[in-house]
């Protein structure tokens, strides 16, 4: 099944994936719909044309977002560091989403934007101190994410925040697609991102260092994860920054990030005005 969030006359609306129609679920966003535990949706509920859909974020007001760094090995061995023990991991919030197809401003402030294609985790059940099955259970889905990274400033101190958290830097979407359609909690799915049609990344999520189930124990052992949490599950090499020589998106790019089984985002990158 693939779920979505889509925007509708200035609300936003959970929508369910039905041919070439969205079926709407009866609440305002994904998050509500899995608070609610996932009811199906009503008898007499709306449609709308998946072919005018205007796609939010998939949950534009996750309680949390976690980021992991550092878990394929290609692109930790371009970036230059050994393999970690533990999982690196760093915030977002939900001020930097966007939604799949908006377009991405590159701030004034950066002269190194830089792409990252990004399979996302996305809670539908609160846990803590989940371990197998339960862990498990409480994976809803996966989405994809572009977690754009401005790197002069992510990489002025040790700790990456920074460089991760600018206003509506973030697509993620266009759907969450649940684990059944896509081989389980530990899918083994290629992820791709172009730049005006290069490829930049390519691999294959089956060679995570630290897998979906993992993350969920992992993280949940710290803090209760809950319905519509999004952790974003790190990104392979081939990102521009790890280029010889570097490159950086400076606007007027078309960026498409996309993984096997969920779908794309597709941006345009404009310069802020």
């Amino acid at each position: 099944m693939k779920l979505a969030t889509i925007r509708i006359d200035g609300t936003t609306r959970a929508v369910k994936l039905d041919g070439d129609t969205l079926v709407d679920l009866g609440y305002d966003d994904l998050r509500a719909w899995l608070a609610a535990g996932s009811p199906t949706a009503p008898a007499d509920a709306g449609t709308y044309a998946l072919e005018a859909a205007d796609f939010a974020p998939v949950v534009p007001n996750p309680s949390k977002i976690i980021c992991v760094g550092h878990n394929y090995k290609n692109h930790i061995q371009e970036m230059g560091r050994e393999l970690p023990s533990y999982p690196t991991l760093f915030p977002k919030f939900a001020d930097t989403l966007l939604g799949a197809n908006d377009p991405i401003v590159k701030p004034a402030e950066t002269d190194a934007l830089d792409w990252e294609v990004e399979l996302v985790i996305v809670i539908g059940k609160e846990v803590r101190h989940a371990r197998g099955a339960d862990a498990e259970a409480a994976i809803a889905g996966f989405t994809v994410m572009n977690d754009v990274s401005v790197r002069d400033w992510q990489f002025r101190t040790i700790e990456w925040t920074q460089g991760k958290i600018w206003d509506s830097s973030t697509p993620v979407g266009p759907f969450v697609t649940t684990p059944e359609d896509v081989g389980g909690v530990r899918p083994a799915l290629e992820v791709k991102t172009t730049v005006d049609g290069q490829v930049m990344q390519q691999d294959n999520t089956g060679t995570l260092l630290f897998d979906p189930v993992f993350l969920v124990e992992y993280i949940s052992t710290m803090i209760t994860l809950r319905p519509g949490d999004l952790i974003a599950t790190g990104t392979p090499a081939g990102v521009g920054h790890a280029r010889d020589p570097k490159v950086y998106l400076v606007g007027g790019e078309a960026v498409v990030t996309e993984i096997e089984g969920l779908g794309a985002c597709t941006n345009q990158v404009v310069k802020e005005a």
